[in-house]
C-alpha cells in the first residue's frame, strides 16, 4: 500500500511540475529543447601524432616505434593510435545542406572532424573557414534536409534574462543547462574584438561552439569561454553574440576570410582627473594614447590625448567598447568619430582601413614605440599634477604626473611607473612637459641623471642612464 501511495505522489508531482513552474514565474525549457536539440551536434576531433617533435626524446621515440611495430605485427593497425590527440566540442546546424557553426579552437589543428547527430549518424566534416580573432569556425557535412536552428537577435538581450545552452560537456552528448544573462558587452583581454555575453549557465569543456538560446528558442550566442581557476565551471561563462558570429560566418562562406575595420590607435581608460580637466561629467570614452604609423588615424585629424566618446553614433562607454565598434565597419568607409579635446566637443570623419595581420600590427607597435623613445624625454609621457593627485601623493607645489613609460626606456629601467610624480630631474624642477623636454636637452651629455619621484609609498631618488 505504501508503494502505491509513493507511486501516486510521483505521478502527481510529474504532472503538476510544469504548472507549478509556470505559476512561480520560472520558465519551462522543455519546448525549447524539443524544438532545437536535433540541430545541435557533437564534434569529435583528431590530430595525428607528429613524431618530429620527439627528436630530443629518444626514450619516448623508441617506445612509440616499438608500439607501432607490435601493432603492425598483430594486424590491428586500424585501431586508434593512442599517441594521437583527440578532442570534443559542440556546434549547431544553420543550413539544411550541412553548414555548421562552432568555435575556431574546437577545430584548430584537427586532421579529422566527426560530427555526430542526435539520430546517432556520424558524418565526416570539412572546414569551410576559420577566424581566430572571433574564435568562430564554419564546417560542413555532406547531407540534406538537416534540422536547423533559428537565428535570433542578441542586441535585444537584457541582463537578468533567462538563457539556455545545449552541448556536450566532457563528452556527454546533448546536455542542457540554463541560467541568466549576467552582463553584456563584456571585454576579455585576449578577445578585444568580441563584446561577450556573460552568463551563469553551466559551461564546461566540450560545450565550446554550442548554441545559447533565449526563451523564444532563438540562438543569440555561441558558447566560447569560461573563467575558471580549476578548469571547470565556476559561474562565469562567455558567449559570442550571434550577430557578430553570423557576420563572420557569412564572410567565411563568401570569401574564406574575414575583413575588419581598423583605426590604428592605442587606447586607454579615461581617469577621473582627465575627465575633470576636459569638463566631462563622467570618466567615459576611450583615451587615444598614441597613433600608429601609416594608419587611418594618422591620416585623420585625430591626435594623442583625444577622448573618443561616440563612434558612428554609438556611445563609447570605455576603451573596451571601441574595438568591436570599429571592427564591424567595412574597410575604406567613412566613420563619424565624436571626441572631447581639451574640453571641446568635436566630430571628425575618419576613413576606416582594413585590420592588418597580427604580425603587421605588432610591427607597427614596435615602430611607434621606437619613434616615441627617440622623441619623448627619457621615455616619459607626463601631464600637469591636478588637485586630486597632489592630495594622493602629498605634493603641494610643482611636479608632473607620469602617464606613460616607454618599455625599455631610461625611465622604465629606473623603475618609474605611471601614476608616479616627478619633482626634479638633475636637481632641476619640472612643472610641465615643456620643462621636461628642456631639462632633457640640457642634460643630454651626462652619463646618468638623478630624479626625485613620489609615489604613495613615499619619496625616493632614482638614477636614469640615457
Amino acid at each position: 500500500m505504501r508503494a502505491v501511495k509513493c507511486f501516486v505522489w510521483v505521478v502527481f508531482a510529474l504532472v503538476t511540475m510544469p504548472l507549478a513552474m509556470a505559476q512561480s514565474g520560472l520558465p519551462d525549457f522543455t519546448g525549447i529543447v524539443k524544438q532545437n536539440h536535433q540541430a545541435v551536434v557533437n564534434i569529435s576531433t583528431r590530430q595525428a601524432f607528429d613524431n618530429s617533435g620527439l627528436n630530443g626524446s629518444p626514450d619516448i621515440r623508441e617506445r612509440m616505434e616499438e608500439f607501432l611495430r607490435e601493432r603492425e605485427r598483430r594486424g590491428d593497425s586500424d585501431e586508434p593510435n593512442p599517441f594521437d590527440s583527440e578532442g570534443v566540442g559542440s556546434g549547431f546546424i544553420i543550413s539544411q545542406d550541412g553548414y555548421i557553426v562552432t568555435n575556431n579552437h574546437v577545430v584548430d589543428g584537427a586532421d579529422e572532424l566527426v560530427v555526430r547527430l542526435t539520430d546517432r549518424r556520424q558524418l565526416i566534416a570539412t572546414v569551410v573557414g576559420t577566424d581566430a580573432r572571433s574564435d568562430i569556425a564554419v564546417i560542413k557535412v555532406d547531407a540534406t534536409n538537416l534540422p536547423v536552428v533559428t537565428i535570433g537577435d542578441s542586441n535585444a538581450l537584457e541582463v537578468g534574462e533567462w538563457v539556455l545552452a545545449i552541448g556536450s560537456p566532457f563528452g556527454f552528448d546533448f546536455t542542457v543547462t540554463a541560467g541568466i544573462v549576467s552582463a553584456i558587452g563584456r571585454s576579455l583581454p585576449t578577445e578585444s574584438y568580441v563584446p561577450f555575453i556573460q552568463t551563469d549557465v553551466a559551461i564546461n569543456p566540450g560545450n565550446s561552439g554550442g548554441p545559447l538560446f533565449n526563451l523564444n528558442g532563438d540562438v543569440i550566442g555561441v558558447n566560447a569561454q569560461i573563467y575558471s581557476r580549476t578548469g571547470s565551471f565556476m559561474g562565469l561563462s562567455f558567449a559570442i553574440p550571434i550577430e557578430l558570429a553570423m557576420d563572420v560566418v557569412d564572410q567565411l562562406r563568401a570569401k574564406g576570410r574575414v575583413s575588419r575595420g581598423w583605426l590604428g590607435v592605442t587606447i586607454g581608460e579615461v581617469s577621473l582627473a582627465r575627465a575633470s580637466r576636459n569638463n566631462m561629467e563622467r570618466a567615459q570614452g576611450a583615451l587615444v594614447r598614441s597613433i600608429l604609423p601609416n594608419s587611418p588615424a594618422q591620416n585623420s585629424e585625430l591626435i594623442e590625448g583625444d577622448i573618443i566618446t561616440h563612434f558612428n553614433d554609438n556611445y563609447v562607454v570605455s576603451s573596451n567598447s571601441l574595438p568591436p565598434l570599429v571592427g564591424r565597419v567595412p574597410a575604406n568607409s567613412d566613420a563619424r568619430v565624436r571626441i572631447n579635446r581639451d574640453g571641446k566637443v568635436m566630430e571628425l570623419i575618419v576613413n576606416i582601413g582594413e585590420l592588418p595581420s597580427n604580425d603587421d600590427v605588432q610591427a607597427r607597435f614596435v615602430e611607434q614605440r621606437l619613434g616615441r623613445s627617440n622623441t619623448v624625454p627619457f621615455g616619459l609621457t607626463v601631464v600637469p599634477l591636478d588637485d586630486e593627485n597632489r592630495a594622493r601623493l602629498d605634493v603641494d607645489t610643482g611636479g608632473v604626473l607620469v602617464e606613460e613609460v616607454a618599455e625599455g626606456s631610461p625611465a622604465y629601467r629606473a623603475g618609474i611607473s605611471p601614476g608616479d610624480a616627478l619633482l626634479t630631474i638633475g636637481n632641476k624642477t619640472v612643472d610641465s612637459a615643456e620643462e621636461l623636454t628642456q631639462v632633457a636637452d640640457e642634460l643630454s651629455d651626462q652619463d646618468s641623471v638623478s630624479a626625485l619621484m613620489v609615489r604613495e609609498s613615499g619619496r625616493a631618488f632614482v638614477l636614469m642612464k640615457p
